[in-house]
């Protein structure tokens, strides 16, 4: 049967076994810069040699990951450090489960009995340092690392297999819609990228074809090898079954293949910038028959040259003239149903805020309320053409004595 080797990490960040967690950074950070795929775009090979030196710097940079794999040659994060530790003090898995004492037939003196290579680590996936297993032997592989000591200890074997059902995962898509859109409601028509099941495979991520698998010859298991261990894993071809499967064509194994979707998204009068609608079961498929994700539509309202909106309140800037504000008086403002009639109190001041009620936006949250609109008052000074308005303001300034800039001076 096949065999694969132990994953060499020290060797792939080019570090000896005594360096520093700083020396495996930096050589880590070396590498990186060199394989990284946005400095390689396209290339394959340097995609997969960033993946081997991450993985690496994974395990070797954290001291507990490093321990574990120095002890038994191989990482996962199932593996439970305890037995890891009692395997390297014992020199290897015992009848038991590990190397022990066990009495003699004739109930004597005690005598070490050490079970040799190989263990039949049947129904787990070993793909953490496993190479070449395919992606429909990987959605159809066995359990993990967190089993394999119980499997030893319970003396469970066989092909069992298990089935790796994932749910699909959340999507988001960003629509631009205008300022009254936003305000007023619309519904969109959207082609929205998403990973929908595979017709051809059903999400299984292969074709089933008569006979029996052509690596295993039927049996469901091969061997592989990680120092002097030798390990029964389900093959990596049919996943354990023992049949003769193929990876599916129109998917490459992946169960999933992408399609555009034709939807029609209603966006509620009132939405805001920013705001996300839910629509459930519409993100990317599940595989195995898991269910699908969610896709989140992110709309981004546009803006309006005269009116600001902040929440559901809208706010603008109003001119009016000189004695308009001094006297008071009733002008026209647009809101965003139309003009309506604002009143300005006497000696109103030049930056101050005036509120109208429920002149603002519907509330997409929140059914029958309303935002207000925020009037802010700009008072025009008037540009005087004429001997006789000027003899106006200076009168106007004799019989109004009175000194703007005290309070500021006050205060300093």
């Amino acid at each position: 049967m096949p065999t694969t080797t132990q994953k060499d990490y020290y060797g792939a960040l080019g570090v000896k076994k005594t360096a520093s967690v700083e020396e495996i950074r930096k050589a880590f950070r070396k590498l990186a810069r060199k394989y990284h795929p946005d400095v390689n775009p396209g290339d394959k090979s340097a995609e997969e040699k960033f993946k081997q030196i991450s993985e690496a710097n994974d395990v070797l940079s954290d001291p507990k990951k490093r321990k574990i794999y120095d002890q038994l040659g191989f990482y996962s994060d199932n593996i439970d450090p305890a037995a890891a530790e009692a395997y390297a003090r014992g020199g290897g898995f015992g009848a038991g489960g590990f190397g022990g004492p066990a009495q003699g037939p004739s109930g004597g003196g005690s005598r070490t009995y050490t079970q040799e290579v190989p263990f039949d680590f049947s129904g787990f996936d070993f793909n953490d340092f496993a190479e070449g297993a395919g992606a429909a032997g990987r959605r159809a592989g066995g359990g993990g690392f967190r089993d394999i000591f119980s499997s030893i200890f319970g003396g469970r074997g066989g092909a069992e297999t298990m089935q790796h059902a994932e749910p699909g995962t959340d999507m988001e898509y960003q629509v631009n819609v205008g300022f009254w859109q936003a305000i007023r409601g619309a519904e969109l028509q959207l082609n929205i990228p998403r990973l929908e099941v595979c017709g051809n495979c059903h999400g299984q991520g292969y074709i089933e074809h008569p006979g029996e698998c052509p690596q295993c010859h039927g049996k469901g298991q091969t061997t592989q090898k990680s120092g002097s261990m030798k390990f029964n894993v389900p093959c990596p071809r049919c996943g354990g079954s023992g049949k003769n499967r193929a990876v599916c064509p129109t998917c490459h194994g992946e169960g999933r293949v992408e399609r555009s979707e034709s939807l029609k998204v209603r966006i509620k009068p009132g939405t805001r910038d920013g705001q996300r609608i839910r629509l459930p079961g519409r993100g990317n498929a599940g595989t195995m028959g898991a269910p699908a994700g969610d896709l989140y539509i992110v709309v981004r309202a546009g803006e309006h040259p005269v009116f600001k909106r902040e929440g559901d309140d809208i706010h603008l800037t109003v001119p009016v003239t000189l004695s308009e504000a001094a006297l008071g008086a009733k002008v026209e403002v647009p809101t965003i149903d139309g003009r309506a009639l604002l009143r300005i109190p006497p000696a109103t001041q030049c930056g101050q805020k005036l509120r109208l009620r429920e002149k603002g936006v519907p509330s997409a949250v929140k059914e029958g309320q309303r935002g207000d609109e925020i009037v802010e008052i700009l008072t025009v000074t008037p540009k005087l053409a004429d001997e006789r308005s000027k003899e106006i303001l200076r009168e106007l300034a004799k019989l109004n004595p009175e000194d703007p800039r005290e309070a500021l001076w006050k205060q300093v």
